[in-house]
């Protein structure tokens, strides 16, 4: 008796847990189009041979098949800091970018003055409004990168897909986007556009926000990285 009440119970737990691993499989990265975020840091004396490169590889990009968009900002207080937003019509299409003459020469160019390696994040899409026209001088970004414990993804992903829908009604502002890495879906990035920088401030301090940010704050496994730049003309 004693025997088979210790199979019963094995057998509950290893289903128990078959449930478990089961309910925190990571899902299939859907097709569509890809976002990249590619963060760019030269040496403080070479911001201005950074801007010029970064520029030159933003309107190249733009000619290429398969791209949708394709935009720099630099960072603000950080003027040797950039960041690349690309994106593409799907998967083959930034594969094709990402060995094509464009990028490679870049990379070639921009290693003898880069104070770090180039980070590139190939994301894809959560929650994503209508695709707007490019970024201009006086629009103000901003570019997040949430990182959660990996049982928390499920329920931040409904928090971050939730942020960017509600922020897109927000006064102020053009864009707001919410992605996820396909090899790491427990890492998100959040692209939003404001009008000026009072719509930035206007919805940072607002309730919506501050509820986000209390709520996702527990899951976070690494800091809640929140970067501000400028569009780089």
């Amino acid at each position: 008796m004693k025997a088979a009440l210790r199979a019963l119970a094995g057998a509950l737990i290893v289903s128990g847990l078959a449930i478990v691993n089961a309910h925190g499989q990571t899902p299939p990265v859907p097709d569509g189009p890809r976002y990249v975020v590619t963060y760019v840091d030269v040496m403080p004396s070479a911001k201005g041979d950074g801007a010029a490169l970064v520029r030159q590889f933003r309107d190249a990009t733009r000619k290429e098949p398969g791209n949708l968009r394709a935009e720099a900002g630099r960072r603000i207080g950080q003027p040797n800091q950039f960041v690349i937003l690309g994106a593409w019509k799907d998967q083959a299409s930034f594969d094709a970018h990402a060995k094509a003459a464009t990028a490679v020469q870049f990379r070639d160019k921009v290693k003898p003055i880069q104070d770090a390696p180039l980070d590139e994040r190939l994301n894809f899409e959560l929650s994503v409004g209508p695709l707007p026209a490019n970024l201009t001088g006086a629009a103000m970004l901003t570019v997040t990168h949430i990182d959660v414990i990996p049982t928390y993804r499920e329920n931040a992903t409904a928090l971050v897909k939730q942020l960017a829908e509600e922020g897109r009604k927000d006064d102020g502002n053009r864009r707001f986007e919410a992605l996820a890495q396909p090899s790491r879906q427990n890492h998100f990035t959040v692209i939003a556009v404001w009008r000026n920088h009072k719509a930035l401030e206007a919805h940072g301090i607002n309730a919506r926000t501050r509820a986000f940010r209390e709520q996702i704050a527990p899951a976070l496994g690494a800091l809640y990285d929140e970067r501000f730049y400028k569009a780089l003309d």
